[in-house]
């Protein structure tokens, strides 16, 4: 059995199916690791939303920016942008047990030593504290409280994590953590609009993952997000977001052997 951790797909099936292809997938015996980011900007996102739903257990993906938005999107929360490619989702007449299977999806998963995320963690996290955050995030999102979260998850206030938030905005910045950050402080503070490569970082941020003594360093985290930096291995991560959708790779990587697999 082989596990293979796929960068963003924002709604690229047939590159997707390429991909798995070139990497020999095997839904009978292998598993799929999909960073989040399932849908948007690529031009089927409804194919991929069934197709990897139809993978069952083969299948573990975490929710990216682009899927909340999609369920924000749902929910009247917010309104279609020119440059999305929804519709067809929102129209599908499967729409339902699709959005119902979406939201169910976490936005963290711990294997062993790695860990499956979109965006990052923030420094002062240790995994288990990071595990315990996000399944009080999904908690409430798979919850009767669901819309009230969407409805209240917009925002880049509070930029910082704090264990004494209470409410809407500590699972705001929960979720912004897990699904939008790039750069922070140390204590945590993030620069939410900052979307450039590593060496652009604002004054007094780094990557999330460059600080010294961030608490996660005991896994390998495997994550996407970032196609400014773009495929990168270093101490304790496995970034996946080569900007396929931009005109870049897909990217796959093997979690038991490190073997790379990429299509443009």
């Amino acid at each position: 059995m082989a596990t293979y951790a796929i960068g963003d797909l924002q709604g690229c099936y047939d590159a997707l199916r390429r991909l798995l292809d070139r990497c020999a997938f095997d839904p009978a015996a292998d598993r799929l690791w999909l960073v989040g980011d399932l849908v948007n900007r690529g031009p089927k996102s409804l194919a991929v939303l069934r197709f990897v739903r139809g993978l069952g257990d083969a299948a573990t993906a975490v929710l990216g920016n682009h899927d909340l938005y999609l369920l924000m999107m749902a929910a009247g929360v917010k309104r279609r942008a020119s440059d999305d490619t929804l519709i067809q989702v929102l129209e599908a007449p499967d729409r339902s047990e699709l959005l119902r299977w979406l939201v169910s999806l976490p936005l963290f998963h711990v294997e062993k030593k790695h860990v499956l995320v979109h965006a990052g963690l923030l420094p002062q996290w240790t995994v288990p504290q990071a595990q315990a955050l996000a399944d009080e995030v999904r908690a409430v999102l798979t919850g009767k409280n669901s819309d009230k979260l969407l409805l209240n998850l917009l925002g880049d206030r509070p930029d910082r994590w704090d264990d004494g938030l209470e409410g809407w905005p500590r699972l705001r910045v929960i979720i912004n953590a897990f699904t939008r950050m790039r750069f922070c402080t140390e204590d945590g503070r993030m620069a939410m609009h900052a979307k450039g490569p590593p060496e652009s970082a604002p004054s007094g941020t780094m990557p999330w993952f460059a600080w010294p003594q961030r608490m996660s360093r005991s896994h390998t985290i495997v994550c996407g997000h970032w196609s400014a930096l773009g495929f990168y291995r270093g101490e304790g991560l496995i970034a996946l977001d080569s900007g396929y959708v931009w005109g870049g790779k897909l990217t796959a990587v093997r979690i038991e052997d490190g073997e790379v697999f990429q299509i443009d």
